[in-house]
């Protein structure tokens, strides 16, 4: 059965009947009326985020399952909300696809999005030559506790959760192969509790890239860097598979996007890193420092023949 088959509202209610399933104790009324209605109680402060998820841009049919690419196009709108110290309320789903798309697959990406347990408030569903996922995802976080790019300060240090690198070399060791399952996941426990960590400073989820992210949150704070290349975290085996895909590991590190780590910074007499995986539950790597002047990073330990291709790294629609 195509979409063409059952029609737009006939989807609508198909994609209705699978996010009942999925509810929160903060949505008070979601998919049927002109506009989704979210509780927000008082001394918290609406967190809001949109993303587009786009045939041959951000996914390939050949290379990954609806489901995978459904949840995905969701996980990079909640990692947004946990960059933020965020609580997810719901999301939306603006859907444009060609009318020849089985339903089945329409379906799974749903499926892949309801998985994450975050409710699915409505939408709209189009024509369109190529499939695009449009989500705007809602969130809350305390009235003055939202982490933001614009916080770090001289001499604070700067940290990251988990690993880097580890969704660029997933999709450089599957392509073509439909074997892609590798699994981002958004660091939404993660922020929260850093929201409320005493000597927190500035945050950002990784979705671009390290480099380009670190830049990004720079650029806000008007700070420098500096930073240990030997101590970013990858996975294990990362490098020696990195040769046999021909690829320099360094390039994944600092360039691959996708990962949807948080990449933070607290005020120096903060807990020390170790304290911190405890409090935030994950792994969490300290990698420098933040100094006063331009918004430059500054790198120790870096790989010859590396530095000059670092100014254009990181994901680039244009």
């Amino acid at each position: 059965m195509r979409l063409r088959d059952v029609g737009e509202f006939g989807l609508i209610d198909q994609i209705e009947a699978l996010a009942a399933s999925v509810t929160g104790d903060r949505v008070k009324l979601g998919i049927g009326d002109d506009a989704a209605l979210v509780r927000v109680r008082a001394g918290e402060e609406l967190v809001v985020t949109s993303d587009a998820h786009v045939e041959s841009v951000h996914f390939r049919w050949r290379d990954e399952s609806a489901r995978r690419i459904g949840r995905q196009a969701l996980v990079a709108n909640l990692s947004d909300l946990a960059a933020m110290g965020a609580r997810p309320a719901g999301f939306t789903l603006s859907l444009a696809a060609p009318p020849r798309l089985e339903v089945r697959v329409v379906l799974d990406m749903v499926r892949g999005m309801l998985s994450a347990g975050v409710p699915l408030l409505g939408g709209n569903v189009t024509r369109a030559r190529e499939t695009s996922l449009h989500i705007t995802a809602l969130g809350t976080v305390r009235s003055g506790r939202a982490l933001l790019r614009s916080a770090a300060r001289p001499g604070d240090r700067l940290l990251v959760t988990g690993q880097l690198g580890a969704a660029a070399w997933a999709r450089r060791r599957a392509a073509g192969s439909g074997r892609l399952r590798h699994r981002s996941e958004a660091r939404i426990e993660a922020g929260r509790a850093l929201a409320g960590l005493p000597g927190r400073g500035a945050c950002i989820d990784v979705s671009d890239g390290f480099v380009a992210d670190l830049q990004h949150l720079l650029d806000a704070s008007g700070v420098g860097a500096h930073v240990d290349f030997s101590a970013l975290p990858r996975p294990r085996g990362f490098s020696a598979s990195c040769r046999r895909l021909r690829v320099r590991p360094e390039r994944l590190l600092l360039a691959g996007g996708e990962d949807y780590e948080l990449l933070f910074t607290v005020r120096p007499q903060a807990a020390s890193a170790t304290r911190l995986a405890a409090r935030l539950g994950v792994p969490v790597t300290e990698l420098g420092t933040i100094s006063a002047g331009p918004p430059r990073i500054h790198w120790r330990s870096l790989p010859g023949g590396i530095e000059p291709k670092l100014a254009g790294s990181g994901w680039r629609h244009f």
